[in-house]
């Protein structure tokens, strides 16, 4: 298979030379919204967007246990996401339950549900998949090596 590399200005119809830091950042953003548009195609028969699909996998990671909003906020990837709207909208489905914690009133804890955990059973299978179409185009060695470079470029001193 023959795979046609689009270079970013191709992408964004630019005549002008764009500069290497402009470049990265530009290409992160388009690549973003691909990778966002791909998975958001995966999870849309399911009537679930990204951020939601996140608490249920962190709910899952639970093993079991309950978690409280502020566990779920500080692991999910967009970390500006309305956790208490995303609960509830998990709720209506029945994919979380939600309750006060008896030791500290204060404290509201989440737990993934049967029906949640069959959700992301079937859904495992599909995103791998997803995650598979991107890695095709790199080999082992390339995988690493991007994954050291976004890990570096990311963490700003």
């Amino acid at each position: 298979m023959v795979v046609t590399i689009m270079k970013i200005e191709e992408i964004i119809k630019s005549n002008v030379a764009i500069d290497d830091a402009k470049k990265i950042v530009l290409n992160i953003m388009v690549t973003q919204n691909v990778v966002t548009e791909k998975f958001n195609e995966v999870l849309k028969p399911y009537d679930l967007s990204g951020e939601q699909y996140n608490v249920l996998r962190i709910l899952r990671g639970q093993k079991g246990n309950p978690a409280n909003m502020c566990v779920i906020q500080e692991r999910m990837i967009a970390k500006n996401s309305n956790t208490t709207r995303l609960i509830d909208k998990l709720l209506l489905k029945n994919l979380v339950t939600r309750e006060v914690c008896p030791e500290n009133r204060r404290k509201i804890e989440v737990l993934i549900t049967e029906k949640g955990l069959k959700l992301l059973e079937e859904l495992d299978p599909k995103v791998l998949e997803n995650e598979k179409l991107f890695a095709a185009n790199l080999n082992q060695k390339e995988l690493v090596e991007l994954n050291t470079l976004l890990e570096k470029y990311r963490n700003l001193k």
